[in-house]
């Protein structure tokens, strides 16, 4: 199974949050169904070109989260996210991405009004493509 992860590795965001979030939001918004099975954590760290270590963690993290399900022999599964739970995680999801975009923002000194505008600029810019 080819699972569309993208990694940047110019990122300064550590290689396995980049996986494990993007992994999370294909699971939170349905893209990767109830019952999917995923990769072995060796073929999935062999396709990502990443040590067995860093998928082990986002597999074992996303288990701990309740979204993945592993059966001993037989491998790792999507685990049934409810409607509200699939809300309360992309909130959750957009609101950690904004934050990391205000402290990036911040950090290289942009005011709060200059942030409120880039804000607004994306939303058009994002929402007019539609």
């Amino acid at each position: 199974m080819n699972i569309p992860i993208q990694i940047n590795e110019n990122s300064a965001e550590p290689l396995y949050h980049q996986i494990e979030s993007q992994l999370r939001s294909l699971i939170i918004t349905g893209q990767l169904e109830e019952g999917t099975h995923l990769p072995s954590i060796r073929e999935f760290a062999g396709s990502l070109n990443c040590s067995v270590i860093t998928v082990r963690r986002v597999y074992q993290d996303l288990e701990n989260e309740g979204l993945l399900r592993t059966k001993q022999g037989t491998g790792t599964f999507v685990a049934q996210v409810e409607a509200g739970d699939r809300e309360n995680y992309k909130l959750t999801a957009a609101r950690e991405a904004l934050q990391a975009a205000v402290q990036s923002g911040k950090a290289l000194g942009c005011s709060q009004e200059e942030l409120a505008e880039l804000f607004r600029e994306a939303l058009q810019a994002i929402y007019d493509l539609k």
